[in-house]
């Protein structure tokens, strides 16, 4: 029986005394790719947030990472453990380049102290993937990047990182058309090699193109709406969110 890496049950969030996350109840196998739907609003980015431990939400309810309760934890100390979030606006952070912040985070990942040219070849490596040229991690973390630059970054960190747990928020968000493609290549090559796991959140089915949700979680006022396979996600992709919510109304009221 495969073990679940991530369960998460009763989660409820609320922010300014505003209730986002009314219950949410799944489970992600290890190696599974889950696509996490929803229309705007709908709290699925608030799903990513509190999984990762965003401070600003007041959480309950229960977050376990490979069996292990994490709603205590903070934010480093999840990524420690083997999380890495994607979020749709990354932050800027002037004065720190993303080869400084890679190496601190590879260093307290691993305990152990790292050369800056042992890093810049890891990114170098995850640079190469992406067509990226290796400097392009020596400019200020997000700082001036374009929205499609953002993305690229956050994917090099995760290859550079190798992470257990991938939350992906809106990742194609800013990337054209060959760019997602691109990416979605990338994290199916990237799965393959390291059997990670992907929590997608998107409202664009390319990303999947290379990838294949063995799970779809529909979630609408911040609860689990829907769970259903990759057959969900393609009906949604085609018919709407509208006509889906139509369709399961009308089953629960036969």
């Amino acid at each position: 029986m495969t073990k679940a890496i991530l369960t998460v049950s009763d989660l409820k969030a609320t922010v300014n005394e505003q209730e986002i996350l009314k219950g949410i109840d799944f489970s992600i196998n290890k190696g599974e790719t889950v696509v996490l739907l929803g229309q705007n609003g709908a709290g699925k980015s608030t799903v990513a947030a509190t999984i990762w431990g965003d401070p600003k939400f007041k959480v309950s309810g229960s977050v376990q990472f490979k069996g292990q309760e994490i709603t205590g934890m903070k934010i480093n100390e999840r990524a420690k453990r083997g999380i890495f979030v994607s979020f749709q606006n990354p932050v800027e952070v002037p004065g720190v380049s993303t080869t400084e912040m890679l190496r601190t985070a590879l260093e307290e990942k691993d305990g152990t102290h790292l050369a800056l040219d042992e890093v810049r070849e890891k990114i170098n490596k995850a640079a190469q993937k992406l067509g990226q040229n290796i400097w392009f991690s020596e400019r200020e973390l997000n700082v001036g990047f374009s929205g499609g630059e953002k993305k690229k970054n956050e994917i090099m960190q995760m290859l550079v990182l190798e992470p257990e747990l991938v939350i992906l928020d809106e990742i194609d968000s800013g990337l054209d058309v060959d760019a997602a493609e691109k990416v979605s290549e990338i994290l199916a090559a990237y799965q393959k090699e390291s059997g990670c796991t992907y929590l997608i959140i998107t409202h664009n089915m390319r990303i999947l193109s290379h990838l294949r949700p063995s799970k779809t979680v529909l979630i609408d006022k911040g609860s689990v709406y829907r769970v259903g396979d990759e057959k969900l996600a393609k009906t949604i992709e085609k018919r709407g969110y509208k006509a889906i919510f139509d369709e399961i109304s009308a089953e629960e009221g036969k």
